[in-house]
């Protein structure tokens, strides 16, 4: 491994699905746990003592719990970190003990924000199935070859595209402003910016070559990480687009505002939004802020375009492409 393309990566919004049921996990552990390896240059293998076991694991010091990161790939850690693991079966109600390790920087680095760690998720499992969400979109853009690609959280994968599993918000709306440019949507429900990285890192954008990224993610990381780390974040996807895909122009958005006038999450997302647009005209992007689209004179936003004041209905996603498409067509050159 080259430490090169370690450097490509350089709110859990509680609204954003129906809660799925509780799952229950026994209290015994029964499971073998899985062993755990790191190499000098940072990187974990994980595996199982028994076929069919499904290995969750966690780099915060918390226990992996039934909708904690499932292992898909191994995980590049070079910055160190507090990693736990643990086998589960299929269902996830029978569980290993946890396998915890302490790992230093490897040579050269320094302890990074969670925000850019590349993860997995499963935040809303098993009503929602994020890996077979993102192997159907890595497929699917292999087969499309977008022009245009759609890059977030939920707010991103309700507005339209190919209909793969949850309903769709605004597929008038994306029917007519996006489907006649095939534009291509990669959004997947309650991702952060790390989950975004995982996903860019693993496939998402491989062999492809869209004349326009639309970027808009964040929303979901307000609530557990701070104002620098999320910008960091959203740095690092903009990073990673630019050097996987250099022909391609970024059109990152501003976090749309979320919740009533006084909601907690209003000033930082000002302050994001401050932050992440100094990188207009860096790197192929350009930014803009279409927050004032969803917003009364008062500050307010209406329910009648967001109903739960953070998705948008198809009113609300006419607003955002109506908002967008002045610059999205001098993008496109059109």
């Amino acid at each position: 491994m080259h430490f090169a393309r370690l450097f490509i990566v350089s709110l859990i919004a509680v609204t954003a699905f129906a809660e799925p049921a509780k799952v229950v996990v026994l209290d015994k552990a029964t499971l073998p746990p899985p062993t755990v390896q790191r190499d000098d240059e940072g990187e974990i293998v994980i595996k199982s003592a028994a076929d069919g076991n499904t290995i969750l694991y966690t780099l915060d010091g918390t226990d992996p719990v039934a909708r904690s990161n499932p292992y898909l790939a191994p995980i590049l850690l070079p910055w160190g970190g507090h990693f736990k693991a643990r086998a589960f079966s299929a269902d996830r109600k029978v569980m290993s003990e946890v396998v915890e390790r302490k790992f230093n920087p490897a040579p050269g680095f320094k302890t990074r924000p969670s925000t850019v760690i590349p993860v997995t998720q499963d935040r809303s499992w098993p009503s929602y199935g994020w890996q077979k969400r993102h192997e159907s979109l890595v497929a699917m853009v292999q087969k499309q070859q977008p022009s245009v690609l759609f890059i977030g959280g939920s707010i991103t994968h309700f507005f339209g595209g190919q209909d793969l599993d949850l309903p769709l918000r605004g597929p008038k709306t994306w029917d007519e402003f996006y489907a006649p440019r095939n534009a291509a949507n990669i959004g997947c429900g309650w991702e952060k910016t790390e989950n975004v990285l995982w996903r860019l890192t693993h496939g998402a954008i491989e062999n492809i070559e869209p004349k326009v990224a639309v970027v808009m993610i964040g929303t979901n990381n307000i609530d557990t990480c701070a104002v620098p780390d999320i910008v960091e974040g959203i740095t690092a996807i903009c990073e990673t687009l630019h050097q996987k895909l250099q022909t391609t122009k970024i059109l990152l958005l501003g976090i749309f505002p979320r919740g009533p006038v006084d909601h907690a999450a209003r000033p930082k997302i000002v302050a994001i939004n401050d932050a992440i647009s100094k990188l207009n005209g860096k790197n192929n992007i350009t930014y803009i802020d279409i927050g004032y689209a969803f917003l009364q004179s008062s500050g307010n936003i209406s329910k009648d375009i967001m109903p739960d004041l953070l998705h948008p209905n198809e009113k609300g996603y006419r607003l955002w492409a109506e908002a967008m498409e002045p610059t999205l067509k001098k993008l496109l050159g059109e």
